[in-house]
């Protein structure tokens, strides 16, 4: 399998594939299609760049870590069982790169640094200059309450709150279950208000 960006999409003769289903998509890839990994690829690298960000808190290293989820699930794919859902697949391999990375990082403490760099950008085109400076603000401090959660938290609300999935999908790429969910959730909620209120005019 060749690098794949995360920042250029690749057209061309299998664009209009893209209304492939997923499960046709497995089924090439099974059969030594790498294209129609691109266009898995294509399809789910930018949420689950934007999950592996939000439990990582770092743009550079979130981009590594979404490649090494694509480059496992590339090796792993002929073991997806067919009644699994590829999204929730992929979305459980991308929690297992980031909490190793995650703990890697604990472990490597006295290496850590507070990288100052410009968070990634998650936001629609067509934003003015002052729009995406508040955004870029408020993106900062929703990122910097994220990370002040604990693993679990910042893992279900990221889930349920950003990537909108269900309980249940939660529950199978988590291993939780739906009652930890709701609570972590609950408190997680409750901690997130504390800390952005003031800066999106008090609780919601």
């Amino acid at each position: 399998m060749g690098t794949m960006s995360l920042e250029l999409g690749m057209p061309g003769a299998y664009t209009g594939a893209l209304m492939n289903s997923t499960e046709e998509l497995v089924a090439r890839v099974r059969s030594g299609d790498e294209e129609a990994f691109r266009l898995i690829f294509d399809r789910y690298s930018r949420p689950v760049l934007s999950f592996i960000f939000d439990m990582v808190g770092d743009r550079d290293r979130a981009e590594d870590l979404a490649q090494e989820t694509f480059v496992r699930a590339f090796r792993a794919l002929s073991g997806l069982r067919d009644e699994t859902k590829l999204s929730t697949w992929l979305f459980s391999i991308a929690k297992n790169v980031a909490r190793e990375s995650l703990r890697a990082r604990r472990r490597d403490a006295g290496n850590v640094e507070i990288d100052g760099e410009e968070s990634f950008e998650l936001h629609d085109h067509g934003r003015t200059p002052a729009g995406e400076l508040l955004d870029k603000e408020l993106s900062d401090v929703i990122q910097s309450a994220l990370m002040r959660l604990d693993e679990d938290k910042r893992l279900v609300f990221t889930l349920k709150v950003l990537q909108q999935r269900s309980y249940e999908e939660i529950a199978e790429i988590t291993g939780f279950s739906v009652g930890k969910l709701k609570t972590d959730l609950h408190r997680a909620r409750a901690e997130m208000r504390r800390r952005i209120g003031p800066y999106v005019g008090g609780e919601q």
